[in-house]
């Protein structure tokens, strides 16, 4: 689904990511894990267009994007979920989630799937709520339905349990797995929950210093120490 082939990215003279290449399959998820400041989130800003990777290529389902904008890349089939959520906090619910249909016309651009709603019931229960009145974990809810409807092949989440209730964590695992276990969407998840991460990763990538440094199966990442390289 998305191939990533030496990948360089600089800010002034630090030499962020070095060289980075994974591949992530469809009807899995892929972990990156790695402590703060190791690349994670710039390189999924790469991935998306928000920065320009200096070198290297990006193939999403056998095309190069390199060089495409981030809304050519969303419209592709790809979907992002930032660190802190970005809601609109002054729409609704039910007005955030149309914000996901922008790459759609006609009524489904009008019209929030049902299943969001199926995956996320809280979300219809308070759809006409405004966004900045919701608690941090339905706000998160909320940013991964927008995600999801696009109805995108591949859905790019950036630290989802930060700073939510264990109950919510729960319902987004649940959704993730429930998400891939259908075959036909690639998840990349970027976390520092290593619990979360373990339980969910059929594969996992751990970054350190801008480079991946270990890759495996995500049953494999305890044998293989992967709690102590990402530990704080």
């Amino acid at each position: 689904m998305l191939t990533v082939s030496g990948l360089n990215q600089y800010y002034g003279g630090s030499h962020i990511l070095r060289g980075v290449s994974f591949e992530v399959q469809p009807g899995e998820v892929t972990c990156l894990l790695g402590r703060n400041g190791v690349g994670k989130s710039t390189l999924l800003k790469c991935l998306m267009g928000l920065i320009a990777a200096r070198s290297g290529e990006i193939h999403f389902q056998d095309k190069n994007i390199t060089r495409l904008k981030p809304h050519q890349r969303v419209r592709a089939g790809m979907a992002y979920v930032p660190q802190g959520r970005e809601i609109f906090p002054r729409l609704t619910v039910e007005e955030n989630l149309l914000m996901g249909l922008s790459r759609f016309s006609g009524r489904d651009a009008r019209t929030v799937p049902d299943e969001i709603y199926a995956l996320f019931p809280v979300l219809h229960e308070m759809k006409q709520r405004r966004g900045g009145d919701l608690s941090g974990g339905q706000q998160q809810q909320l940013a991964i339905g927008r995600a999801l409807a696009c109805r995108p092949q591949l859905l790019i989440l950036d630290e989802p349990t930060e700073g939510i209730q264990p109950s919510v964590i729960k319902q987004i695992g649940a959704v993730i797995g429930e998400l891939a276990k259908r075959g036909d969407m690639a998840i990349l998840l970027v976390e520092q929950f290593y619990d979360f991460a373990a339980e969910l990763a059929d594969s996992y990538l751990v970054m350190s210093r801008g480079e991946i440094i270990q890759r495996g199966a995500g049953n494999q990442m305890e044998q293989e120490g992967v709690r102590g390289l990402v530990a704080i």
